[in-house]
């Protein structure tokens, strides 16, 4: 019920971060550059150029995880492969980001990037439930994957026709995945 606004939430937050993001290292460039000054002997052009260049690595990638989230929102499915990888990616950058904008921003920046590292969460978790011929599999409906579908067993034939049938042998119940075995 609450995937598909979270991943269109994430998706724009994402979208903007990347705009954020990339027009602030493009301006510290654009600072470096006027100022014409060294830090510790190293060359301003060469500052100014990487700060640029982090603009766009950084503008590209943020934007790239929001197109996985606007793909998951669109879709209703939850991200698989390289678009997993990069939302757990972009959540562990928030996480840190928040760490570090504790102590040199404030409380409110570092309550932003909390706020969007649980909602990153929110959305890797909501579609984490996967069932033998889950939701995915029809079509990802809303009603397909809630609770009440995941603990409904399938329907058994009659006491007599199935067990005569298979040799007397009991129908077997849902299969259940193996727990995991190491730490």
């Amino acid at each position: 019920m609450v995937r598909r606004p979270v991943a269109w939430v994430v998706a724009v937050i994402l979208f903007a971060e990347a705009l954020g993001i990339a027009a602030l290292n493009w301006f510290m460039g654009v600072v470096v550059d006027r100022q014409d000054m060294s830090l510790a002997g190293l060359d301003p052009d060469r500052m100014s150029m990487s700060a640029k260049a982090g603009a766009v690595v950084f503008g590209l990638y943020f934007a790239l995880c929001g197109l996985v989230a606007l793909l998951v929102a669109v879709r209703n499915r939850p991200p698989a492969g390289l678009g997993r990888v990069l939302l757990i990616s972009v959540a562990v950058v928030h996480a840190l980001l928040g760490a570090v904008s504790w102590g040199l921003i404030g409380w409110r920046a570092f309550l932003f990037m909390v706020v969007v590292l649980a909602l990153v969460v929110l959305l890797l978790m909501t579609y984490d439930r996967v069932d033998g011929a889950g939701a995915e599999a029809d079509g990802g409906g809303e009603g397909g994957s809630g609770p009440a579908s995941d603990s409904e067993p399938e329907p058994e034939p009659a006491a007599g026709a199935g067990a005569e049938a298979k040799g007397d042998t009991p129908p077997a119940g849902p299969f259940t995945p193996p727990a995991p075995t190491t730490p």
